[in-house]
């Protein structure tokens, strides 16, 4: 039977219109896995093959007055907070920029909209759970726009009937917030210093909980595809001190280019390097295991002597020159030493008395070339003082710091002894014999 050369014509436009779809479709479902894959936890690819949950993004920030350390803290519980939620959702963290913080005393730069990657190493962040930059964020959703800004608060009543419990709910604001609805619907305020930003809705949410008592509220409450939680300080840390604790703690590493700086200063001046000291640094934080006591140190003590507003408020924390010199003098005898390095906040003529109290011993602290200061500013230069600190024999900490605190830290995940990590100066207010920090062991 003959077949038509219309007939021929409509099978193969058939045939082309089924192989387009085909590729359409094809193409449409390789997105979705890429966009899968792209923010899978851990870094690790996630294979798991049908349609993908929709991109959700965590932003959060902290009170203005919050220092550097403190942050790092903060970042923690957070992060643990989207590992929980990714168990229900596919959730990627917005990593908050970096600005305008009070121990940053240089007024010469503009020390905001500062990366994460500037100070840390965002690829061992992205082991633990995805996370982003805000700039990323940006391009990712074409604008630096929130979608709801969630503002934590306490309760304003305080707890109900003297006792403690978790709890939470939305309310009115205990006091008036900064952040502003304008004529087009917007609400504006500080947001990281991106005068572009802003958020589509607010509220304010009381909570007295750990971070994890958020969970239903995000996965539940709010549908919207970006969620902003501000004053994330007020959440708690769901298992402090225990293995999720420490593996946010371990995977909040140091940008490498802070850790070289560190690095050649101690080869440089102090004697000190990995090799010597039993101090490797494996590029996975997961494959570092360091038994206790396994990490020497370098040939030096190092202290961490805080100072400025510490010493102004006459905190019985706070030992005063001589008595912090007598301290060290102690323990460079004891352990047979000659060199300590000294990371503070104290000016330049304090720390020059400071020399002469320890005259007959070398005096070593960390003043960064111009090129390094202008690039990585107080934040970088800080970081560096406590890498250096990091490696010493033994180290010293200021009482109630949160700097020394993560010193203590750094130290244990490298191997150290903790009678040679958690130590401080006894201030002028308190016995010789006052109360050594608390020690907490990395739980693995």
């Amino acid at each position: 039977m003959a077949v038509s050369a219309s007939w021929t014509w409509t099978c193969k436009s058939v045939r082309i219109v089924c192989l387009v779809l085909l590729i359409i479709t094809i193409q449409v479902h390789c997105e979705t896995v890429q966009d899968e894959l792209l923010f899978a936890p851990g870094g690790q690819l996630n294979m798991k093959m049908g349609q993908a949950k929709p991109q959700r993004f965590l932003l959060y920030d902290v009170n203005p007055g919050e220092g550097f350390n403190l942050r790092r803290d903060v970042y923690m519980r957070i992060a643990n907070l989207v590992k929980r939620l990714l168990e229900k959702d596919n959730w990627v963290l917005v990593l908050p920029p970096w600005g305008r913080l009070y121990h940053w005393k240089s007024r010469n730069m503009q020390q905001i909209r500062i990366p994460w990657s500037t100070f840390f190493d965002v690829e061992s962040l992205n082991r633990h759970v995805p996370v982003i930059e805000f700039e990323d964020y940006i391009k990712i959703t074409g604008e630096a726009a929130i979608d709801e800004h969630v503002y934590l608060q306490s309760y304003k009543e305080g707890w109900t009937d003297g006792k403690w419990e978790e709890r939470m709910h939305e309310r009115e604001c205990n006091d008036q917030p900064t952040y502003q609805k304008n004529g087009e619907g917007k609400y504006r305020g500080w947001y990281w210093g991106y005068s572009e930003a802003y958020a589509r809705n607010f509220r304010c949410l009381s909570i007295q909980g750990v971070a994890g008592t958020l969970v239903p509220y995000l996965t539940k409450n709010i549908t919207a595809r970006s969620v902003m939680i501000d004053r994330a300080e007020t959440a708690l840390h769901d298992t402090f001190g225990r293995s999720l604790y420490w593996e946010a703690r371990r995977s909040l590493r140091f940008a490498k280019h802070l850790r070289d700086i560190g690095d050649e200063f101690r080869k440089t001046y102090l004697d000190s390097t990995d090799a010597k000291d039993k101090t490797p640094v494996l590029e996975d934080w997961r494959e570092m295991k360091p038994t206790p006591g396994s990490a020497v140190g370098g040939p030096y003590i190092a202290v961490h002597l805080r100072r400025q507003d510490y010493a102004r408020s006459n905190r019985k924390e706070v030992a005063s020159l001589p008595k912090a010199a007598t301290h060290i003098k102690k323990k460079l005898k004891e352990l047979k030493l000659k060199k300590v390095f000294i990371a503070t906040d104290a000016p330049v003529s304090e720390i020059d008395q400071l020399k002469v109290h320890l005259k007959g011993f070398e005096v070593y602290n960390y003043i960064p070339p111009r090129t390094v200061h202008d690039k990585f500013m107080d934040g970088g230069v800080a970081i560096i003082d406590q890498w250096i600190c990091a490696h010493a024999r033994y180290f010293i900490g200021t009482g109630q710091s949160t700097f020394s605190f993560r010193i203590y830290e750094e130290r244990q995940l490298l191997g150290f002894d903790t009678k040679m990590t958690y130590n401080r100066f006894c201030g002028d207010g308190e016995p010789k014999d006052c109360e050594p920090p608390s020690v907490w062991p990395v739980v693995y």
